[in-house]
C-alpha cells in the first residue's frame, strides 16, 4: 500500500527568501526512508487564509499525512494551531497539564537567565501554546512549542480530511520531537500501511546526466520488472547521485542495474554503497594526516575536511596562500617560478602542495590556485581555471589542471569537489 503526504513550511522569513527552507527537505526525507510518499512541499507565510488555502490543497489530493511546521510561538502572529483547528472543525480548548509543563520550561530559563518577566504577557503566552484542538493529541515540547497530532476523519462535512501533523519551526525542536511524533496514535495510524521499501544511491564523478540518461534507457528496455524502480537523478557539487526505491521483491533487478550501470560507467562510479567521497577519503587517510595549501577556495577544501565529525584524527591544518607573499612566505613557492608560470600554474600548485607538506609536518597535501572570476582571466587561463597538486610523503607530486563553468561560487564549490576526489584517487592507486 502507497501512503502519501504532504508537508506545508510556514513563515513569511522562509516564503520570502530571508530565511532557507531546513524543514521540507528533512521530513521529506525521513518519511521517504520510511516508505511514505511525498506528493507536495508547500511553503506559505504566517496568514491564516493563505494556511488554510494549502491544507486545502492537500486535503484535496487524498493524502494519508498533512505535516505542518511553523508558528507555534506564544506571540499573536503564530496562527498555525487556531487555523488548523479550524480548518479541521474543532474548537480549541486547554490542555491543563501541557499549560503547566510550558510554565515550568519557561520559568526554568528565566530562573537560569537572572529574569523576572512580568506575569500578565508570560501566562498568555503559555495559555496560548497549551491550547489544543479538541480530539487531538498534543505532543510534548522540546522547546516550550508542542507539536499536535489530528486523527483522520473519513465523514467530515467538507469532505474528508487525513491526519494532521503539527510540528515546530525550529529545525532543533522539530527533529528532536521527530520520533516522538511519529509513534502517537493518530500518526501511527495514518502511515501504518506504509510499504517496506529499500533506498540506495549510487554516486558518480565525471558522469553527465545525459549518459546516464541513456544507461537508463538501455535497462529501461532490457530488465524485465525495471518499472518497479522508482529512479531519481540529481547533480550536486559536480557529481552526479541516483537514488532508487524500491520494494525488497525487486531486490535482484536492481542488482542488474547496478551491474549495468558499473559496465557503461566504471572509472565514473566511485560509490555504489551510498558512501560519499568524504566517507572515502576519510577511510583512505586511516593512519595519516593530511593538510591543505589553497588559493582560489579560500579554505573551503579545509573546512570541507572538518565538516565531518571525527576529523582530527586526519586532517592537521592548513594555509590559505592568497596572495603570491604568502605562497612564498609560508609554502616557499619561488618568487621567480610565479613570474615564469603565473600563480595559477601546475608548476605553482605543486609547490604549493610539497611546501605544505614540509611546513605542516603531514603525510599529504593538496593544493588549488585558480582564477574563480567574475575577472581574471584570459585566453590562456579563462575564468574557472584551477590547477591542483596532490603531495605525499615519498612519493612524486601529482598536478592536475581543471576548468570548471559557472559564476564564481560554483567554481569554487566544483573545486572544492575536485581537490577531495583528487586525494581519494592519488591514494588508491599506491
Amino acid at each position: 500500500m502507497t501512503v502519501r503526504a504532504g508537508v506545508v513550511v510556514t513563515g513569511t522569513e522562509v516564503l520570502t527568501g530571508a530565511v532557507s527552507d531546513r524543514n521540507g527537505p528533512w521530513v521529506a526525507e525521513r518519511l521517504l526512508a520510511l516508505g511514505v510518499d511525498i506528493a507536495h512541499i508547500t511553503v506559505c507565510g504566517d496568514r491564516p487564509d493563505d494556511l488554510t488555502a494549502q491544507l486545502r490543497f492537500l486535503a484535496d489530493q487524498g493524502l494519508d499525512l498533512i505535516i505542518t511546521t511553523g508558528g507555534l510561538g506564544p506571540t499573536a502572529d503564530d496562527l498555525t494551531v487556531a487555523t488548523v483547528a479550524a480548518f479541521a472543525g474543532r474548537e480549541l480548548v486547554v490542555d491543563p497539564e501541557l499549560e503547566e509543563h510550558i510554565a515550568a520550561i519557561v520559568d526554568g530559563w528565566n530562573r537560569r537567565a537572572g529574569r523576572s518577566p512580568a506575569p500578565g504577557p508570560l501566562s498568555a503566552g503559555v495559555r496560548k501554546q497549551a491550547l489544543v484542538p479538541a480530539g487531538a493529541t498534543s505532543i510534548p515540547p522540546t522547546g516550550t512549542a508542542p507539536g499536535v497530532a489530528i486523527p483522520a476523519v473519513d465523514g467530515a462535512p467538507s469532505g474528508p480530511l487525513p491526519a494532521i501533523l503539527i510540528l515546530p519551526g525550529p529545525p532543533r525542536e522539530l527533529q528532536s520531537m521527530w520520533e516522538t511524533a511519529l509513534s502517537v496514535a493518530p500518526i501511527a495510524a495514518a502511515i501504518a500501511g506504509r510499504a517496506v521499501l529499500r533506498h540506495e544511491t549510487i554516486r558518480a564523478y565525471g558522469l553527465s546526466e545525459a549518459d546516464l540518461a541513456e544507461t537508463l534507457r538501455t535497462a529501461e528496455r532490457s530488465l524485465p520488472q525495471f518499472d518497479a524502480l522508482e529512479v531519481t537523478t540529481c547533480l550536486r557539487l559536480g557529481e552526479l547521485e541516483m537514488v532508487t526505491r524500491f520494494p525488497q521483491t525487486a531486490d535482484a533487478v536492481y542488482s542488474d542495474l547496478v551491474d549495468l550501470i558499473e559496465a557503461a560507467h566504471g572509472p565514473q562510479i566511485f560509490s555504489v554503497d551510498g558512501s560519499t567521497i568524504d566517507d572515502q577519503l576519510a577511510e583512505a587517510l586511516a593512519g595519516q594526516l593530511i593538510g591543505t595549501a589553497e588559493s582560489c577556495t579560500g579554505g573551503l577544501v579545509a573546512a570541507r575536511l572538518t565538516d565531518r565529525a571525527g576529523s582530527s584524527a586526519y586532517v592537521a591544518g592548513g594555509v590559505v596562500s592568497y596572495a603570491n607573499e604568502v605562497k612564498s612566505g609560508l609554502l616557499d613557492v619561488p618568487g621567480a617560478m610565479i613570474d615564469a608560470h603565473g600563480a595559477v600554474s601546475e608548476p605553482v600548485a605543486q609547490a604549493m602542495a610539497e611546501g605544505a607538506l614540509r611546513r605542516l609536518g603531514v603525510d599529504v597535501a593538496i593544493s588549488t590556485t585558480g582564477i574563480a572570476g567574475p575577472g581574471g582571466g584570459s585566453d590562456q587561463k579563462p575564468v574557472g581555471t584551477v590547477c591542483f597538486g596532490f603531495a605525499r610523503t615519498g612519493r612524486p607530486t601529482t598536478t592536475m589542471t581543471r576548468r570548471f563553468p559557472g559564476d564564481r561560487a560554483s567554481v569554487r564549490a566544483l573545486a572544492t569537489t575536485a581537490a577531495l576526489h583528487l586525494v581519494v584517487g592519488g591514494l588508491r592507486r599506491d
